[in-house]
């Protein structure tokens, strides 16, 4: 079964936050754009709206939806990926479950190791696409 999954491109004039995952966490240590699962009945922006609550303290004005990304990794589980746009968030960034968090310019996206399914997107990016 595929996972539904919402991620927020947390955007700060040319940068974008960036969210390293723990040593403890499934792919660990990989780079990641803040978001998680849609549980049962929320819309997809409900579910990013509690997630980066959960994950970053923040009440966030999500914007629309730029992409989604159908991956499977090598151990047969399936991912789609919903990514939105946040330009606006109330409350202080706090990092309450991630290893490390950065602003990143959207050049320098690459050179960090992110997840595979984040990958193409990265480097759409990277080349100013999208957003």
């Amino acid at each position: 079964m595929t996972k539904q999954v919402v991620a927020a491109l947390i955007l700060r004039g040319n940068d974008i936050l960036c969210c390293q995952r723990t040593e403890h966490q499934a792919l660990s240590l990989k780079w990641e754009f803040p978001g998680g699962k849609i549980e049962s009945g929320e819309t997809p922006a409900q579910a990013l709206g509690r997630e980066l609550e959960e994950e970053l303290g923040i009440v966030a004005h999500v914007g629309r939806e730029i992409t989604q990304v159908l991956h499977t990794y090598q151990n047969g589980n399936s991912v789609n990926l919903h990514f939105y746009v946040v330009e606006r968030y109330d409350k202080e960034l706090q990092n309450r479950i991630f290893r490390d968090m950065r602003w990143v310019q959207r050049s320098e996206l690459p050179s960090l190791d992110f997840l595979d399914a984040d990958k193409e997107l990265v480097q759409k990016l990277a080349a100013g696409e999208l957003v």
